[in-house]
Order: C-alpha cells, then structure tokens, then sequence
C-alpha cells in the first residue's frame, strides 16, 4: 500500500525517486525515435535548475511562470521551483503576448521560462512592461546561451542549493482560468490542496508503476496537471508527449497506454473516426460490429445476454480486439472530465473493452471532486465524491425538483483567487464551501450528475430554460459536424452555428455522385445534409431544446482564433462577437416549422463573414 500523506510535492517526488528510480518516466519523440527518461535522471535535472533559479535569486513566495506545452522540462521547471517554495504559474502557448503579459503582471513573476527563442522574444518585448521580471529562460535555447535551460541546469550543478521544506499551506501553483466569460483569475492552490487530492483519487483508482499514458492536455491547466503529471509520478508510472495531434494515432500505437486521459471531444473523434472505418467494411462486418457492441453494452450494464448474443459478443471480440490495436493494444482505462461525455459516445467506448470512467471537478478543487471508479461506476455520472470531499445541493438555484448549485467542502478547496477580494466573497459561502456555478442531481446510491453550468443556461422566451452543452455534444455527434453552438436566449426557439467537417461533407459527396459548390456551406445539398443530421441527433431532446434553423460556416472553433479554450471549451462570448449577426439574421426569416426547415445561413470559405444563402 503506498503511503500518500505528504505535505507537500516535493516529499512525494522524493519518495517515489527513491521507490522507482530507474523506471521510465517521460519518453519524448527524438530524431524519429523515443528516447525515456527514468525516474532518477529527471530528479537530477530538477535538482540542477532549482540551483539555477537560486542562483537567478529566486525565493520563497516568488512566482515562476512558464510558457510551454508539455515536457520533461516543464515538469522539471515545476518541481525545481515547488524546491524553492516558490509558486510555479504555468501558461499555454495558445493563449498569446497579451494574456502572458496580463498574467505575469497580475502575479508579479520574476522569472518566465519560454519553450522556444519566438516565445522568449515575445517575453523580453513583454518584460519592458513588467517591471518584476528579471530573467527569461529558453527550454529549447542552445546550450551556448547563458539564457537557455541548459546553462541554467549547469549553473546549478556547479552550485547547488537544498531543498527548503514547504509548508503544507505554502501555495504550490497559481493557476489561471481559461477565461470563457473574461480575463483569466489566478487560483490559489496549495502543496495541501494537490497532495490531498492526489492521495484521495490514487486511493480510489488504481494507478500503477506498470500504467503509462500518451499526455496531450495541457498541463498549464489543473486537470492534466494533477491527473497526468503528479498522479502519475506518486503511482510510479509513466507518460510520453503527444505533440501533434494529428499523429495521436500514430503515437497511441508507438506508445501503447494503459490509460486515456482527455475530455470529451477527443473521446467524440475516436467514436467517429471508429465509425468511419466500420461504414466501410462489407455488410456482413457492419452487421456483426453493431449486434456484438449492442451485446457487449448490455453485457457491461451488467444484464443478462441469451445464447446468440453470447455467441455475436464473442465474435464481435475479434473486431474490438484489432480496434483496441490501433490505440496501441493495451489501452484499459479511459478517464474524461472537464464536460459531460455524450451517453451514446460512453457506452460506445466502453463496450469496445476500454472502461470509461468519468469524473467531475474543477480548477478551484485543484481539482477532483468526484469520480467513478472500479467497482463504483455509473455511466452517465460523474461518480462519488472523492475521500475527505463532501458536496451539497443549493436547490434555491436549481431549475427542477432535486437539481442545485453544487457546493463542494474538503481540503482540495482552493485558497482563493489572486488578488481578487470580491471575488472570493463570491466564491465561498459563510462556512468556507466553493460554489461551483455547476448544476446538478444526486441519485439514492450517491452518484452525482452534473445538469448544467448556470451561467451558460439561457431562457427562451417562452421561459423555458435551455443548458446548452449537453445538447452541443449530441449535435456533434454527426460526421459531418465539427463543432457546433447552441443559440437563443430570449428568443422563441433554438438556432445553432454548425461548423461543417469538409473532409466528411465531401467524402458523402463523393458516394453520392455530386459535385459540390467550393463553398459547402452555400450549397444547398449540404444544407439539406447538416439540417437532416440535426434532426436526427436532436431526436432525444425535449421539443424546445431542438434547433429549428442554423447557420453554416467551414471555420473551425480552434484555441488559435480564440473560439476554444486551451481545454477544448467554446469561448461562447467569442464566438457570439463573431457570428451573432448571422444567427440573430436566422430570426429574421419565416418562423421555421416544429421540425428543423431549410432555412440556413451561410459563411464563406475564410469565415470571416456570414451572408444569406
């Protein structure tokens, strides 16, 4: 049984040194091939650059920042500075000059770690403007340059400094927001809030030195941070960096994972990109997939199969077995949060032989509140709150019988928020619970289901409430939708903006003997696809829910035009500045029949405008 109660990182980090030390810990595309890094040699850079930040002055209360995807340098970076107990703040490379210069301003960082000599650039002409910050170091700099992560280390070995014991009350990590509604708040977390996370989720899930997994959330966020990078290190286990997604495939097979962890929309393109390759199989394949997966579900929910289901499971098997082989062979556990997975996606998944498990939290609860896990899971919940954490329901906020505003009580609660008093009067009630801002339900065994997020639901003016995400995720369950965004506060009905997926859209096309216009979303065949689609997935919603007219467009939602936050949420408020025109103009038109009509609005190629179609 491993003992995981530290008081801070820095303890857990040395005892799991110690325990696995020449195991692998990180492995990283090099030169074609992967190269690992064990346990022991990643310790002796942490202990190189925490003499390197000393060196650069660096003390206990200071803000260390970085710029960087995910590395054995950002978790290097990281831990060298938890040594100092001083208060890592990580940034994404997405997010751009001006939100590095309003978080680095706001905490006061004295030093700024930069991936590349472009991002370093753009912190110098940043520094001018920050006047705390006194050095920038460049993780991929030459060797050569007394500014580069390798001088750094090398100072640090010619004199290194001990580790000063954290307090567990000493903040570890100030970690920003993704900033959907507005400019990013930087969360106070603890080596107590991280730890006893750590400890109550490893306690609950059975994470081992033996478990590996192909790390492409970002860690400049809570939930891939701790899920990722600290779980992993107290397991003793491993991960490699995913650095292009569009070789996710390709890494999954090198890499072979135990464990998936990502959100939704990532777990949505493996159900479609499955489906794709099914559709092409011959008939009797398709046949045999679609009764073993309906067999293996019903299996997995725990109900009685009759002899031929048995017999289509087993055969069936075959099929998933090589399915599992391109995400490697030995893919086990499937871990999603930050939004609810779609049912349909989940059960899916799950009966491919991969057990989906789902949890729920926060940035604020650094971050796990609660989680499924073996033995305990219900799909469609977000599971049991974690040991030590306890949540109640305000039903004063709830829209239904039995819904409230999660607010949740236990160590992982954040400090607070800072630099923002008012705030933080906000956040907490009287006796020190968060408000989670999060809608939701608790069932008779316990499970939590989250049903909404109050600042995303609208009112349609009928007075009907609508929680749009859910719904999104469904919509965008269709092929030949990207992405897509529910639209229609005060209004009579639900519009929706559908991203198309042209690849998809012009793949249908093709099987259908049609040349399509160079600008899908003004030809009036895709209109008819996308509006027949939307229909279909809106089957299950209540009839005020389904969207009756939308508006088409082939720019995608991405982190880099600022339409999706670093973890894959849509930025609504961006998105709204962008194309509300053109859904305020569907409102226009003749009101639209019960079933979604043809009446569609349509963007041009760079999406920079929409007009009538």
């Amino acid at each position: 049984m491993l003992n995981l109660a530290f008081s801070n990182l820095v303890e857990m980090a040395d005892a799991s040194v110690a325990r696995h030390r020449d195991l692998p810990l990180f492995g990283e595309r090099r030169d074609a091939a992967w190269q690992w890094t064990t346990y022991v040699e990643w310790y002796r850079d942490v202990t190189a650059v925490r003499g390197g930040l000393a060196e650069l002055g660096v003390r206990p209360g200071d803000h260390v920042a970085i710029v960087s995807r995910n590395s054995a340098a950002w978790a290097t970076a990281a831990y060298a500075t938890y040594g100092l107990v001083a208060t890592f703040v990580p940034m994404y490379e997405a997010q751009g000059p001006d939100d590095w210069e309003f978080i680095l301003r706001d905490c006061g960082a004295t030093v700024v770690f930069g991936r590349t000599a472009a991002i370093a650039a753009a912190l110098e002409d940043i520094a001018s403007r920050v006047p705390s910050l006194r050095d920038i170091i460049i993780i991929e700099g030459s060797p050569g340059d007394p500014r580069s992560f390798a001088a750094l280390a090398q100072r640090g070995r010619v004199r290194p400094h001990p580790v000063h014991p954290a307090a567990a009350e000493d903040l570890a990590d100030l970690v920003y927001t993704s900033g959907t509604t507005g400019r990013p708040k930087g969360v106070m977390l603890t080596h107590h809030n991280l730890t006893s996370n750590i400890a109550a989720t490893l306690a609950a899930f059975p994470f081992t030195a033996t478990d590996r997994t192909l790390s492409f959330l970002p860690w400049a966020h809570v939930y891939g941070q701790v899920c990722e990078l600290h779980m992993l290190i107290a397991a003793g286990a491993s991960t490699a960096f995913n650095t292009d997604t569009d070789k996710l495939l390709d890494d999954l097979r090198d890499v072979q994972p135990t464990i998936l962890v990502a959100v939704p929309r990532i777990f949505n393109k493996i159900h479609a990109g499955v489906r794709a390759q099914i559709e092409h199989e011959p008939r009797v394949v398709r046949a045999l997939f679609a009764r073993g997966l309906a067999a293996s579900i019903r299996r997995r929910r725990g109900e009685r199969l009759g002899v031929m289901e048995r017999v289509m499971c087993w055969l069936a098997g075959f099929l998933f077995a090589a399915i599992r082989r391109k995400f490697g062979g030995r893919l086990r556990y499937a871990i999603t949060a930050s939004a609810a997975i779609s049912p349909q996606v989940g059960e899916f998944i799950d009966g491919l032989g991969i057990d989906v498990y789902e949890g729920y939290g926060l940035t604020e609860t650094s971050p796990v509140v609660a989680m499924n896990r073996p033995g305990h899971r219900k799909l469609g919940s977000v599971g049991l709150p974690i040991a030590g954490v306890t949540i109640e329901l305000d039903q004063t906020r709830g829209g239904t019988p039995g819904e409230g505003e999660i607010i949740v009580h236990g160590p992982n609660v954040m400090r607070g928020y800072h630099a923002r008093p008012e705030e933080n009067v906000r956040a907490f009630t009287p006796d020190g619970g968060l408000h989670t801002g999060d809608l939701g339900q608790v069932d008779a065994d316990g499970f939590l289901f989250i049903t909404g997020r109050i600042k995303e639901q609208y009112k349609l003016e009928n007075g009907k409430y609508v929680m749009p995400t859910p719904l999104e995720e469904q919509l965008a369950l269709s092929p030949y939708v990207r992405n897509v965004m529910l639209y229609g506060a005060n209004r009579p009905y639900n519009v929706a903006l559908v991203v198309l997926d042209e690849e998809r859209v012009r793949a249908w096309a093709a099987t259908q003997d049609l040349a399509l216009a160079t600008d899908l979303a003004a030809d009036e065949r895709v209109r008819t696809l996308v509006l027949d689609e939307l229909r279909q997935q809106a089957a299950g919603f209540r009839s005020f829910e389904r969207p009756l007219a939308c508006a088409l467009t082939t720019q995608p939602f991405t982190i880099e035009n600022g339409l999706l936050t670093p973890t894959l949420k849509l930025k609504r408020r961006d998105v709204l500045a962008k194309f509300g025109a053109a859904l305020d103009a569907l409102y226009d038109a003749a009101p639209p029949a019960k079933a979604p009509t043809r009446n569609v609005v349509t963007a041009p190629a760079s999406g920079d405008h929409l007009s009538s179609g």
